[in-house]
């Protein structure tokens, strides 16, 4: 597993920021959060629950939010443990079709940890429940720094749709996520999204597992200028083998 490790505002460490690249499954996974104020969040984690919770505490954060950005179809997500084991808070879309307990959010709510803020944006398409995570330092500025996009915009192209909905129900959703929100954000925006090259949960991804806002506008395959109806079109063809047994990993992951 290959690990990118980010340290802003010198030597004690104020913004910590990890990412984490699997390979069985091909996922990326992150933890980032306030080093001043020893508070820090988990996005999309594989099962290895003590893996995070080591890196955690050699980074000095006490695990306050555990995200998953979406109910996952292509692995069984650690979110929930991670959650119990540590007394953090686990979070999807108030829309998650679950069994169990979880922190709610919807479009435009904004967590907090420490001095990081992460604003919600209600992204469906790959998955009706679908969000992502714009996060800003407020130690450095107001200003977002980066996205966290799961498998709504990935590096190179976007998520397939129809592993939680109809092909052309999630493709038009994901129209309207991509261009009426995520592409709505300043160029420089680092985006970081939730799988790379070698996942099934896209067509054309890149192996490189992060870009921004500005450079996926121009060279993105999936967001080149057409309407709604060409992007349809688009989305709903190519479309690689479906994960095996998706059907029980997504249930596992809603606790059915």
């Amino acid at each position: 597993m290959a690990e990118i490790h980010v340290c802003f505002q010198g030597g004690d460490c104020k913004v910590i920021f990890r990412q984490y690249l699997h390979e069985n499954p091909v996922a990326a996974s992150y933890l980032f959060g306030c080093g001043t104020e020893g508070q820090g969040a988990v996005v999309d984690p594989v099962d290895d629950v003590e893996f995070y919770v080591r890196e955690a505490e050699r980074a000095g954060l006490n695990i306050r939010y555990v995200f998953d950005t979406h109910l996952h179809a292509d692995h069984i997500s650690g979110g929930r443990r991670l959650a119990e084991r540590t007394g953090a808070s686990y979070v999807l879309h108030r829309s998650a079709d679950v069994r169990y307990t979880f922190h709610p959010v919807e479009d435009g709510d904004v967590l907090f940890t420490g001095n990081t803020r992460i604003q919600i944006i209600h992204t469906p398409g790959h998955t009706p429940e679908h969000i992502s995570l714009l996060v800003s330092d407020l130690r450095r500025a107001d200003a977002p720094w980066f996205v966290l996009t799961g498998h709504t915009l990935m590096v190179g192209d976007a998520g397939r749709t129809e592993l939680a909905s109809s092909l052309e129900e999630g493709a038009r959703d994901l129209y309207h996520s991509l261009f009426e929100k995520l592409m709505k954000l300043d160029d420089q925006i680092e985006v970081y999204p939730g799988a790379y090259s070698g996942s099934v949960c896209g067509r054309f991804l890149s192996g490189k597992p992060s870009s921004t806002i500005g450079f996926e506008r121009r060279f993105n395959v999936a967001l080149q200028a057409r309407s709604l109806d060409e992007f349809i079109a688009f989305m709903t063809q190519d479309i690689p083998p479906k994960p095996s047994d998706y059907e029980r990993i997504r249930l596992t992951n809603a606790g059915q």
